[in-house]
């Protein structure tokens, strides 16, 4: 392997690493999405973390946030084609957990473990 190769790996894991903005970019693929609803899809996320999440994948520019200007406020977020662009490593990323789970639990071992990459 090249050092410009270990160096895009390292940027794409810096990019949808975290312990949530995988799940978070994999729940937005084809859909808009209020923080509302976002939250309630991945219930275990903390407030703030999800905050922090979104706000990072906004700024790497793959997630689209847009605030509307009503009472109570409404903010929608999606994938911009550029996170778009990542669902079918994101697609691969959920096969090969999987398929990792089966093993483990096969094995009769634990497959969860820390997800900050």
């Amino acid at each position: 392997m090249t050092i410009e190769e270990r160096e895009n790996i390292k940027i794409t894991l810096d990019k949808v690493c975290g312990k949530w903005k995988a799940v978070i970019l994999m729940e937005l693929v084809g859909k808009t999405l209020r923080f509302s609803e976002i939250k309630q899809q991945l219930q275990q996320i903390n407030h703030q973390t999800l905050i922090k999440q979104l706000k990072e994948l906004e700024h790497d520019g793959l997630v689209l946030r847009h605030a509307y200007a009503v009472v109570p406020p409404k903010v929608e977020y999606s994938l911009t084609g550029y996170g778009e662009s990542l669902e079918s490593l994101l697609r691969e990323l959920e096969k090969w957990g999987r398929e990792h789970k089966m093993k483990m639990e096969e094995e009769g071992k634990s497959s969860s473990g820390s997800s900050g990459c």
